[in-house]
């Protein structure tokens, strides 16, 4: 063989070779693209932290892993979006807790009267709560944090003074907060959130439950005349944000690793978003002529006494199914008290 010849093909051996082990690394740099499905419509402060968190996913994995967000549930029904990420259908999901009815039983402690100061400490509460007892009803997907909105409190269409004015009532409310308009001498009406802005305004319903950012979320503080801040009954909306389980294994350890400081990290941001959020919408109210009123102490213990039968259903729910419901309340409970 020529000299010549045996150095091109010298060449073209070696060019092949490293053709051939280039191809590995070249797939493993090719991006994830990852589906984002929020509640939210795209402009709402919330739907563009969840784009930022998304800005810096790519970021923090050098472009390895992106996300493309659906705002307005139009990736997925909002009743739909646990079950759509499993499948995945959905790739991360966020919504309510609520909205996967039976499904998340030992988390429900979160959305319990549990009297939440606001969002910022609802949210850490929600994300410390699930660090110590990794419930196994979230083992189907990847739970990247938990967060949400609080306080919540009832407002009314009419005046009120005090939590004698709620006596017989009729208050909006989700079947899984109803018991505490119930315990509070008012009628539980349970309809979808978009329905309540024209249910008040035309008398349907005379008040709602609802954590103090619908009062402009939703625009609520136009159709009603007071918010009872009565802390004792006070619940979160408790959200989450989840990912398909395959699509997190198949990130690499190094990236999976960027991604859980950037979740505590917007654990952190979300909950002083919704702090901020609910600042603007009592502002927003007042400028509406909406009146806060504070419970009286007096008005606060009977409260806490009617609110103590829902804690302890609670309690007998989860241990019905061998859940350490007692402990989770107790968790939650000493959080609230020693981070306020």
């Amino acid at each position: 063989m020529k000299k010549s010849t045996f150095f091109a093909l010298f060449v073209f051996t070696i060019i092949f070779l490293f053709f051939l082990t280039s191809i590995p690394a070249q797939a493993q740099e090719k991006a994830m693209k990852l589906r984002l499905s929020t509640i939210w419509p795209t402009q709402h402060p919330l739907t563009k932290l969840f784009a930022d968190w998304g800005k810096d996913v790519e970021k923090a994995t050098n472009g390895r892993v992106t996300v493309t967000v659906f705002a307005a549930n139009t990736l997925s029904p909002p009743m739909q979006v646990y079950d759509n990420t499993v499948k995945g259908v959905v790739d991360v999901g966020t919504n309510l807790l609520a909205y996967s009815p039976g499904r998340l039983p030992l988390s429900e402690v979160l959305q319990q009267p549990l009297g939440y100061k606001n969002g910022y400490q609802a949210s850490k509460a929600a994300n410390e709560f699930y660090k110590k007892f990794k419930p196994k009803e979230f083992d189907d997907v990847k739970v990247m944090f938990l967060h949400g909105a609080a306080p919540g409190f009832i407002f009314t269409k009419n005046p009120a003074k005090s939590l004698a004015d709620l006596k017989g009532l009729r208050i909006k409310a989700n079947a899984e907060n109803a018991d505490i308009v119930k315990n509070l001498g008012a009628s539980p009406v349970t309809m979808p959130v978009t329905e309540t802005y024209d249910a008040l305004s035309r008398g349907v319903v005379d008040g709602t439950l609802f954590p103090l950012e619908a009062l402009q979320g939703f625009k609520i503080g136009e159709v009603i005349k007071t918010v009872i801040e009565d802390y004792p009954m006070s619940y979160m909306t408790s959200m989450y944000c989840i990912m398909n389980k395959d699509k997190w294994n198949a990130i690499s350890p190094a990236d999976q690793k960027a991604i859980e400081k950037l979740n505590d990290e917007y654990n952190e941001k979300f909950g002083k978003k919704w702090v901020e959020l609910d600042a603007k919408a009592v502002e927003f109210a007042k400028s509406k002529g909406v009146t806060f009123v504070k419970a009286s102490k007096e008005d606060e213990a009977l409260t806490a006494q009617r609110m103590k039968p829902i804690l302890d259903d609670y309690v007998k729910m989860t241990k019905a199914k061998g859940l350490p419901g007692d402990e989770a309340l107790k968790f939650v409970q000493d959080y609230l008290k020693t981070h306020q």
